[in-house]
């Protein structure tokens, strides 16, 4: 292949990527790659390449390619052929190539091996179960994995569970005065193994409901009051929203706590939570709850 035919080829890999045909990009990319792998604009085609297989949710090649955009970026000038190859390296389980891809994007992480567990703020995920989404709160594990605080109301999905975020917001959620941005899930890394259960909930003050709430995160399982939870259109859920739940417990998901009798999702052992409900309902005037019965299908 000489220079003119790449040029050539390359040119495709353009209007590939403008209709969005990320395979016939790629391989596009990759036939020109093979001949010119250091050329002066070969970063940027190795970052597309890698680019276009995490579009097309293809991690194996995404890291692979991805390793190659990286080792040709930058160190520390927050090159985005890191943080991609960061994710598809997540992805893989390869710990030791997350963690470089990370220092080389600019993050400075704990030192250490295997598996990144830190406590990275809160964030908020769109998590997509074919093509049901929902917005929930999550603690930041990693610069791509988050731990979900939120019971979803999305079936199958559940409280505690780990995924994978990408890097780009896609929306905002506003609480406490401050702006948080929301970011796409990519996939599942780890389901949780708590199931979700539902009850009616009965109380004469909003105080009531909150100490319900505080009681099953103490024990480190999660609750969800239907009043907490707002429906919002695709348009409105990648806008800016103003949120009235504590993002440290991962409370609601945009709508406000009431009092009166309403439908509560619980993530817990079915015993623990018939017990959490006893011992709260046994220790405040009208707290009353019944009805517990199986929510997901995970």
């Amino acid at each position: 292949m000489d220079k003119a035919e790449a040029r050539g080829l390359i040119d495709q890999a353009y209007e590939a990527w403008d209709k969005e045909e990320w395979a016939r990009a790629a391989e596009l990319y990759e036939r020109v790659l093979a001949h010119f792998p250091d050329e002066e604009p070969s970063a940027a085609w190795w970052y597309d390449a890698a680019l276009a297989h995490k579009f097309l949710r293809d991690w194996d090649k995404a890291y692979a390619l991805g390793k190659e955009a990286a080792a040709r970026a930058e160190r520390g000038t927050n090159d985005p052929a890191f943080w991609n190859l960061g994710i598809a390296a997540t992805i893989l389980r390869d710990w030791a190539t997350a963690r470089d891809a990370w220092d080389g994007f600019g993050i400075a992480l704990n030192p250490g091996e295997g598996p990144i567990e830190q406590d990275l703020g809160p964030v908020a995920v769109r998590l997509d179960t074919d093509g049901q989404q929902e917005v929930v709160w999550g603690r930041r594990l990693c610069p791509t994995r988050a731990r979900v605080l939120n019971v979803p109301v999305t079936g199958g999905r559940r409280f505690g569970e780990i995924v994978v975020h990408d890097g780009a917001p896609n929306g905002e959620r506003v609480s406490g005065g401050n702006t948080y941005p929301v970011f796409d899930e990519l996939l599942l890394f780890e389901p949780s193994d708590l199931p979700t259960w539902q009850a009616t909930v009965s109380v004469a003050q909003e105080a009531d409901l909150e100490a319900l709430l505080e009681l099953f995160t103490e024990h480190d399982f999660g609750a969800e009051p239907a009043s907490a939870v707002r429906m919002l259109c695709a348009c409105c859920s990648e806008g800016t929203v103003e949120t009235a739940e504590s993002v440290e417990s991962g409370e609601g998901n945009g709508g406000t706590l009431h009092a009166g009798a309403q439908t509560v999702s619980f993530a817990a052992p079915e015993a623990e939570t018939r017990r959490l409900l006893d011992d709260w309902a046994a220790t405040g005037p009208g707290r009353e709850w019944s009805g517990l019965e199986a929510a997901d299908t995970a």
